[in-house]
């Protein structure tokens, strides 16, 4: 298949404006004659099922939470970017964009991120009026900070809870459309199946978490904003609900899935502690504004108190290394260093299979500097979490921090106007692949999740609903029946396998699998291992997979299983996508493919493309379709941060 950006050409600066321009409108009158599925509550998902309710569409929105919200945009921390240029430091919309593509390794498409840093400054006039508490300077003007792969102040904040704040904005505008009903909201409710017809997206399988009710739901038009992949790796930052399952079924239905193996490892997170664990912590990336990073010079000081090492024993290695960004590098970069350190013995902490895995984040300084009461301002938040995980008082002495899995790059392909391959399937937020090439820069997550949801969507969606006449499908319909039907067999075999294993033994020992040889740093040999035992796992989940209880009732196991299902096919592609891309481009790290000083080694004449797979019915054997970049405005360079 011929993968078609549909791009605009032109001056960058204008494409959006003239994108909208020319995109067709559905009359007020008409607006409530089309159905809209929205899947996902998140910032995504609920910005876009608000906005589009209160232009008045007839929208049904869903969620596997019990609420909105609690979608896993509430667990973001840092900051959401835009190039508002309020600390009059240089920043502008060029800049943003220039940033992006650059910390994302030259791998996304040029118009979608000039388009995302374009929308940023509206998305901060949006939040302000529904009254999201963004911190604020003595004078009252919104405050900024710093985050990673910017040398400008353009990040927008809400202490430690920004994606909590943000989330609770969209929830409330989301409430006054469900009040309005041009929203009809189903918590609790999981998708598990795409509705495709003659090649168009028209619906949803859904089963009912609490009553375990299967039901199908149609529609003019699906937008999935469900989120990303990165608990395929077992532990990540990721809520333990989070999942594939809404992407990978869409996936088998024909949507292609695009650059997989660009999977993002956050530098600073609670280490593992035990091998009992089932998720890991996030610390925020705004920690590293005023947090110094380093590790003990001497092997002999690992087990000492920090405070006792001298500075001159001291190694801020982030400092050492890349002097202009410091200890804000891009989390890809970040991550790696903090990895080489404990390779080479440094790392501290408690031992756990043996390796110390851990590097300080030092406020020692920065409370001497600016007082503990002004710390406490901006992070404190973050310090009594910490300290209830570990019991230790970072005011007191320095964080420990290790990379862990946070986010994912990859995701289903999508044109400039965010619809998939497959017809009527748009595609929002961390669950499409649009904006972030190989490396998402700190605090541009939000960012892409509320321009989608607030301003790309409501327009790209309007237009191909001008297109169509409403209706003409319902549940008698033989492809509903069918899919209906696939669900319901699927999950009875599930349930009947009885054999002795549950499902999140076998999803702890497939992130292993994938942390292990498609983590941080990634051989040839090693995805070739992968490849070899998650199949042979697969076969052993399908012979011994163990459920109690029944479909037709709350079952968090059948739950489980039907998404560690998923993960093993998605963990196949992930790997042979690595496999395949014969580079080391920003999250994605081939051993084989680096620079003499360690760092990311990308193959432009060869990989300068998006990976988009598609789905043949066989999972050994996926064809690769290519979308080709080409870089008119940011061109292509060995990135440096020194």
């Amino acid at each position: 298949m011929q993968l078609d950006s549909r791009a605009p050409t032109g001056p960058i600066e204008q494409r959006w404006n003239d994108a909208r321009f020319k995109a067709k409108l559905v009359n007020p009158a008409n607006r409530r004659k089309y159905k809209v599925i929205v899947v996902g509550s998140g910032l995504a998902g609920g910005a876009a099922a608000a906005t589009l309710g209160e232009l008045g569409y007839n929208v049904s929105c869903f969620c596997y939470q019990d609420s909105p919200r609690r979608a896993h945009s509430i667990a973001a921390q840092g900051g959401i970017n835009a190039a508002k240029n309020y600390q009059n430091d240089g920043d502008s919309v060029y800049r943003l964009f220039y940033d992006t593509v650059k910390g994302g390794d030259f791998r996304a498409r040029e118009s979608n991120v000039y388009r995302l840093a374009e929308l940023s400054v509206n998305i901060i006039d949006q939040c302000v009026a529904q009254g999201v508490p963004f911190a604020r300077e003595y004078s009252g003007l919104l405050g900024n900070r710093s985050f990673g792969g910017a040398q400008v102040a353009r990040t927008f904040y809400a202490r430690g809870q920004t994606g909590q704040q943000l989330l609770l904005g969209a929830y409330q505008s989301l409430s006054k459309q469900i009040e309005a009903k041009t929203v009809k909201m189903y918590p609790r409710t999981e998708m598990l199946d795409l509705i495709v017809i003659d090649g168009v997206a028209r619906g949803i399988v859904t089963r009912n978490l609490v009553t375990g009710k299967i039901e199908a739901h149609t529609a003019d038009v699906v937008v999935l904003c469900s989120g990303g992949y990165g608990n395929v790796f077992y532990l990540s930052t990721n809520a333990k609900g989070c999942n594939t399952t809404a992407t990978w079924r869409s996936h088998r239905r024909g949507a292609y899935f695009a650059n997989p193996c660009f999977t993002q490892i956050h530098p600073t997170c609670i280490p593992q502690s035990g091998d009992y664990q089932s998720k890991l912590t996030l610390m925020s990336e705004s920690l590293r504004n005023d947090g110094r990073v380093w590790v003990p010079k001497n092997v002999a000081d690992l087990q000492k108190d920090p405070k006792s090492i001298p500075e001159s024993d001291r190694d801020y290695y982030l400092e050492r290394l890349y002097p202009s960004f410091g200890n804000l590098v891009p989390r890809d970069i970040a991550s790696r260093r903090a990895k080489d350190m404990c390779d080479q013995g440094k790392g501290v902490g408690p031992e756990v299979a043996g390796v110390r895995r851990g590097v300080y984040l030092d406020f020692g300084e920065a409370v001497k500097r600016l007082g503990r009461d002004t710390v406490a301002e901006r992070y404190d938040n973050l310090f009594q979490m910490y300290e209830r995980i570990t019991g230790e008082n970072p005011y007191e002495v320095p964080m420990r921090m290790y990379p862990a899995i946070h986010y994912t790059m990859g995701g289903l392909w999508v044109d400039y106007n965010l619809m998939s391959t497959i017809t009527g399937l748009f595609v929002g937020g961390e669950a499409n692949f649009s904006d972030h090439g190989a490396n998402r820069l700190g605090a541009s997550a939000l960012m892409q999740g509320l321009a989608d949801g607030y301003f790309v969507l409501p327009v790209t969606v309007a237009n191909y609903l001008a297109g169509i006449k409403p209706g003409g499908v319902d549940d008698n319909h033989p492809d509903v029946k069918r899919t209906l039907s696939e669900v319901e067999t699927r999950i009875k075999q599930l349930l009947s396998i009885g054999g002795k294993r549950t499902p999140e033994s076998f999803h702890k020992e497939l992130g292993t699998l994938m942390w292990d040889y498609c983590g941080m740093a990634r051989t040839a040999e090693g995805l070739k291992f992968a490849l070899g035992k998650i199949p042979e796992l697969r076969e052993q989940f399908y012979s011994d997979l163990s459920i109690v209880g029944s479909g037709e009732e709350l079952n968090t196991m059948l739950e489980k299983a039907g998404r560690t299902a998923d993960f093993f096919e998605l963990a196949e592609l992930t790997c042979r996508d690595a496999l395949d891309r014969e580079e080391s481009a920003g999250g994605h790290f081939r051993e084989e493919h680096q620079t003499e000083e360690g760092e990311a080694k990308r193959n432009d004449d060869e990989f300068s493309y998006v990976a988009a797979w598609e789905f043949t019915g066989n999972t050994n054997a996926p064809k690769l379709n290519k979308e080709p970049l080409s870089f008119e405005y940011v061109h292509p360079s060995q990135r440096s941060y020194k």
